[in-house]
């Protein structure tokens, strides 16, 4: 397992991240450990997860969940040396965590100590903002969204406060540095400003959509990513399931992630499914398993810091694996850049 440190930061994680939004729902604790364990020993030392956590659905009764079968693991193996641990803090408007209240200097003592006690340990390696207060483009809002009622003083006022916040918690040992997710350029390069102009933690990482399907990053945030040491952590790498092919022909198989959610977070379009083609033709061309490939396609990419992946089954998880030694010939990523090329934004 290739390992590398992440963003400006002296840690070092592997270029393959277990994700686990699914325990507690599509998931029980015991497949959640099992998932841990079968990870670990192929060389992943990555989690991420979110005080949010499980989906597929969020609701009250089970937000925290996932945090809590982590815990559990911890307590059991007694392995937190062994993990680097990545979590974060819902943004504003998440009703089911402190009635939907934005991220602020009063918010992230509180949010740390609940994901602490949840995790059952005394330190979050990588602490992340899970979307911007002011909002985000991401999650199929890049169609329509509009920036012009930003108040740029109101933002920046922001950073500066959760900042001291953040330093502060890295004073007291609960967390090692600091990230972010569903940012934009502009944000990543003003978190980085301000953080070098008034001090706390610089962001070393952000946690943005990125695959074969969803390349907003390539012309702005990866840029910006290069420039200001801030490593990007690809979370929905297969597009949510669509890239392995499972869903071609109207196929919705049982406890699939489509069987729960009709149009994949918007992801479910005419275009994807004629997008997923032309990858799994390259798949097939060069002899390739299409999630391995995928997986391995967005390692490549010189921003990325770790690709974040979900399974539900350990047979799941195995394929993804043997995408973390891959090689790509250049013949086939000439052939993926020509299937991106035909197959532009397809959601």
């Amino acid at each position: 397992m290739k390992m590398k440190k992440l963003g400006s930061s002296d840690i070092e994680v592997s270029h393959f991240c277990l994700g686990s939004m699914t325990w507690g729902t599509q998931n029980t604790a015991e497949e959640g450990h099992a998932q841990i364990d079968r990870a670990l020993e192929a060389g992943i030392n990555f989690i991420d997860t979110a005080e949010m956590y499980p989906v597929n659905p969020i609701s009250a009764e089970t937000i925290g969940r996932t945090e809590e079968i982590i815990g559990q693991w911890f307590a059991r193996d007694k392995r937190r040396d062994e993990v680097v641990l990545a979590s974060k803090h819902s943004g504003e408007g998440m009703q089911h965590a402190r009635n939907g209240a934005p991220i602020s200097s009063d918010t992230i003592p509180g949010a740390i100590e609940g994901s602490l006690k949840r995790l059952q340990t005394d330190y979050i390696d990588l602490y992340q903002f899970h979307w911007p207060n002011r909002g985000s483009y991401m999650f199929r809002k890049n169609w329509h969204y509009d920036p012009s009622s930003q108040n740029r003083a109101e933002t920046i006022a922001h950073m500066e406060d959760a900042l001291g916040a953040l330093q502060r918690e890295v004073e007291r040992g609960t967390i090692r540095a600091f990230g972010l997710s569903n940012e934009s350029a502009w944000g990543l390069t003003q978190w980085a400003a301000v953080a070098e102009r008034v001090g706390g933690p610089c962001p070393i990482s952000v946690q943005n959509e990125y695959s074969l399907m969803c390349r907003l990053a390539d012309t702005d945030v990866s840029e910006t990513c290069v420039n200001e040491q801030i490593d990007m952590l690809a979370f929905s790498p297969l597009a949510a399931g669509l890239l392995t092919g499972k869903y071609q022909g109207g196929k919705v198989p049982a406890g699939s992630r489509l069987s729960l959610n009709e149009d994949l977070g918007g992801r479910v379009t005419p275009r994807a499914f004629e997008a997923v083609a032309a990858y799994l033709d390259v798949a097939e061309k060069h002899g390739l398993d299409p999630v391995q490939m995928a997986l391995a396609w967005c390692a490549t990419r010189p921003f990325m810091g770790s690709v974040i992946f979900g399974a539900t089954s350990l047979e799941q998880l195995d394929v993804a694996l043997g995408g973390a030694e891959l090689t790509l010939s250049d013949e086939v990523m000439a052939d993926l850049n020509a299937a991106h090329k035909a197959h532009p934004m397809p959601y």
